[in-house]
């Protein structure tokens, strides 16, 4: 099938390469040329431009977006409704929150365009392995697009989940799940970590050993292995971890469904503690959102200059006798 790709970030080059490797025609647009080129390398064909991504696209036009959730694909949805026409497709990969995705299916509605939501996971690792797809809209829709899902899923790893959000929504809970999972691996090494052991243990191998039958084995724990392997104290790391909103957005559904969810709201509330105040599990959320999907983590050291920069530009400014903020 022939394909639109838009953002061509740490997935969506990947999944450019994956597609073409599966014997679809891919046409790419990035914002930044370089990254155009480099799909190009690859097999793709290059557009400078949304107009000339669509004009590149035969009837039915099939565009599948992967950009940050929020404004981004907001703008990028508004442009191409102007430019596509009835019966083309729109699929947004990011990680949207599915109640906008219910808005935008209804923007694009009156004009005939179709709109499908996919939450992707797999991260940096889906280019080798292939990626959990979670997929709501039209079924209909979901049919046609079936070969590109099979191409860029593993066997077994794609599902159709329901109507317009759908897609999302399971994915903002998998993520939801992913928090707690991670808080709970963090805090079991720091114990480790504290304990009159530490000397003898090796986290890398007892990461290793866990994954072998026993009952809390997992890929991220696999991961857990891996950054221990290239940081025995994850000494190099600060404990700092960010949030990409879908844990928030899990814990605001459960307050909506009014559903107990302790330890996916105690986890995403350890992660803006985080930026205060690290600790060694905090180190290890870090390295693990490093390892499986390529986030930026911050040295060693960079937290306090960081603080205090951020404390510098609190403090009012004075010129000619007059405070200035």
């Amino acid at each position: 099938m022939q394909i639109g790709m838009i953002g061509l970030g740490r997935m969506g080059m990947n999944m450019v390469k994956r597609l073409l490797k599966g014997k679809h025609k891919v046409v790419a647009y990035n914002r930044s040329p370089d990254s155009v080129k480099e799909a190009v390398k690859q097999g793709a064909n290059g557009a400078d431009s949304l107009e000339e991504l669509v004009q590149k696209l035969k009837p039915p036009r099939i565009v599948w977006l992967m950009l940050p959730a929020g404004r981004p694909v907001k703008e990028q949805i508004e442009r191409l409704r102007t430019l596509l026409h009835k019966g083309d497709i729109i699929i947004e990969g990011g990680n949207s929150f599915y109640k906008d995705d219910i808005k935008h299916k209804q923007q694009l509605k009156p004009y005939g365009i179709h709109y499908m939501d996919v939450g992707v996971s797999g991260g940096i690792w889906g280019l080798k392995i292939g990626y959990c797809l979670m997929i709501g809209g039209d079924k209909k829709i979901y049919k046609y697009l079936e070969p590109i899902f099979k191409t860029l899923a593993p066997k077994e790893g794609y599902l159709y989940c329901g109507d317009t959000g759908a897609g999302h929504f399971v994915k903002m809970i998998h993520n939801g799940i992913e928090y707690g999972m991670m808080a709970a691996y963090g805090e079991g090494f720091e114990i480790i970590n504290a304990s009159l052991y530490r000397s003898a243990v090796d986290f890398a191998k007892i990461a290793h050993l866990w994954n072998q039958g026993s009952v809390i084995r997992s890929w991220l724990l696999e991961l857990v292995e891996s950054a221990f392997k290239k940081d025995k104290n994850l000494s190099s790391i600060a404990g700092y971890v960010e949030d990409s909103g879908e844990g928030r957005w899990t814990v605001q559904q459960a307050i909506e469904s009014a559903v107990s969810a302790p330890i996916i709201a105690s986890s995403i509330f350890q992660r803006f503690r985080s930026r205060k105040v690290e600790t060694f599990s905090d180190k290890l959320l870090a390295a693990l959102r490093r390892e499986f999907g390529g986030h930026a983590v911050l040295k060693a050291g960079i937290r306090k200059a960081i603080a205090l920069k951020k404390e510098e530009l609190k403090k009012p400014k004075v010129i000619f006798g007059a405070e200035k903020r």
